[in-house]
């Protein structure tokens, strides 16, 4: 019984939890539901990882997809409403950050690094591949008659 009742009390809250994330919004038409749909599509979730505000079941999310809603009522811009959620949340909140000088090193960062580590790598394989590392520097005179002597002294014991 108690099994029955644990699992009626699960099922209830996952029911309501599903509903929760479902937002049920009034559009004037398709083009206000499209930029609706591509802004929260474009912006991230402040408190996800790595999860857009249309996907994201945070309460935050929440509030921030019926700001967009408010301000698509307000008739204002993409570029307004986008403006309005870095200036509250920073750039983060962008999936692909405008590129400024605070920005750089997100957009250019990855690049400088892997380029970084192409160059540690030449210089890795250049130095292994160099006589000195290979054992194949130049013999003195003496060294080359010692070497002559120990190869014979090798192969008359065998």
């Amino acid at each position: 019984m108690k099994r029955w009742l644990a699992a009626a009390v699960l099922g209830l809250s996952l029911a309501g939890m599903a509903r929760a994330a479902i937002d049920t919004y009034q559009f004037r038409d398709d083009a206000e539901r499209e930029r609706y749909q591509q802004l929260t599509k474009e912006l991230r979730c402040p408190k996800c990882q790595n999860q857009d505000i249309a996907d994201s079941n945070a309460p935050i999310a929440a509030d921030l997809r019926r700001e967009i809603f408010r301000m698509l009522g307000e008739n204002q811009s993409n570029q307004q409403i986008i403006d309005f959620m870095v200036d509250r949340y920073g750039d983060f909140v962008r999936y692909k950050p405008a590129l400024t000088a605070r920005t750089w090193l997100l957009w250019f960062g990855p690049g400088v690094l892997l380029a970084g580590g192409f160059v540690v790598l030449a210089v890795i394989v250049r130095r292994r591949r160099s006589p000195v590392a290979q054992g194949n520097s130049e013999l003195s005179v003496d060294e080359r008659e010692r070497l002559a002597k120990l190869l014979d002294k090798e192969q008359t014991h065998d």
